[in-house]
């Protein structure tokens, strides 16, 4: 696997200390889930946060991977 954009949702509003934790993602904070985005180098580097998360207890609702836009290499 190459490098791709996944999008993780965690429940609940994860505050920016918890969020310093994921600081190679943006963060969207909503009332309900936290959703983190970004470019994930490989499947050691997904696992690795997937275990971040749970270390940090957060709650884990969704892992998704963005499908890449044709115009994109």
């Amino acid at each position: 696997m190459s490098s791709a954009i996944w999008e993780i949702r965690v429940a609940g509003r994860v505050g920016t200390s918890v969020l310093a934790a994921f600081d190679e993602l943006e963060a969207s904070t909503g009332q309900v889930e936290t959703v983190l985005c970004g470019r994930v180098a490989d499947q050691a580097a997904l696992h690795g946060l997937l275990s971040r998360i749970q270390s940090l207890g957060l709650e884990l609702i969704e892992v998704r991977r963005i499908p890449p836009h044709h115009d994109q290499p």
